[in-house]
């Protein structure tokens, strides 16, 4: 297959926005939460990639892990990664809780809505990065521009939506979760020449890379996606601009721009080697 650029797909959220540029969207109007970007639609690759658009709250949900996935016919838990492109002034995300406490308490406190006091609250801003491993409870705050990376299983069990008229999923939630205080598995490393391993040593690894570089990667036996957040990437005879996403199943070599800033984005643990010229 070599490069691939990969289809984008709007999907309407009720916390999404409506200020899109329209060749973000499907049609005008669209209240757009997430942009799914997809070898082709309902696609089973390891990994997906979104951006996400903030107006509102999301729910305060949780994603099950690979063994209680398996339990439920599915291929894959669902860990999932942010990096921060805009931030609001009061932006911020829930992530795990305060502190420990028991699954009939956390029960109570979704249906009750006081679970929202029993998240950590962070405060984000543009460039930060947040692992979210499956089982930990969270929820994504208004005024926020994200990519995405996640295992590619879209099951999401919400414990508590702020009055919204959408399912909840109180009891599989509660089964899910791991209700502790969240401890990141962020092994943020800088290689030099503009390299940082962002995380790596549990379900994929993410790579940012910024400025000007000429990069080989040798071949793998998972595939690699090339997400340009801003700038351009050149693959071979291709091009893979800023707003769009790339998938490689062979050996690459990678030039990017001046002003390029990418994220790449690969399943497994372990950082792959590459050639710098």
């Amino acid at each position: 297959m070599g490069v691939a650029r990969l289809h984008r797909r709007a999907i309407e959220k009720p916390w999404g926005r409506c200020d899109l540029p329209n060749w973000w969207v499907d049609s005008p109007g669209m209240r757009v939460g997430e942009i799914w970007f997809e070898t082709q639609e309902g696609a089973t690759d390891e990994l997906l990639i979104k951006y996400l658009f903030t107006s509102e709250k999301l729910s305060i949900q949780v994603h099950p892990d690979d063994e209680l996935a398996g339990l439920q016919g599915l291929a894959r838990g669902k860990d999932e990664a942010w990096i921060v492109l805009k931030a609001e002034d009061t932006a911020n995300i829930g992530l795990g809780l305060r502190e420990h406490v028991d699954k009939q308490t956390l029960r109570e406190a979704a249906l009750n809505g006081s679970i929202e006091q029993l998240l950590s609250w962070h405060c984000v801003s543009a460039g930060d990065f947040y692992y979210s491993p499956a089982g930990t409870i969270h929820a994504i705050g208004p005024g926020l521009t994200l990519i995405e990376v996640q295992q590619n299983t879209d099951i999401t069990y919400r414990l508590y939506d702020y009055g919204r008229p959408r399912e909840l999923h109180v009891d599989m939630a509660v089964a899910a979760v791991h209700p502790y205080p969240y401890q990141s598995p962020c092994r943020i490393e800088q290689h030099g020449n503009g390299r940082t391993i962002l995380v790596h040593g549990v379900k994929f690894v993410v790579e940012r890379w910024k400025g000007p570089h000429s990069i080989f990667f040798a071949r793998a036996e998972e595939p690699m996606w090339i997400i340009p957040i801003a700038g351009v990437v050149h693959v071979e005879r291709d091009s893979i601009h800023a707003g769009d996403v790339g998938l490689l199943d062979v050996e690459c070599h990678l030039r990017t721009s001046q002003d390029s800033d990418l994220l790449i984005a690969y399943p497994g643990s372990k950082v792959r080697k590459c050639a710098k010229s």
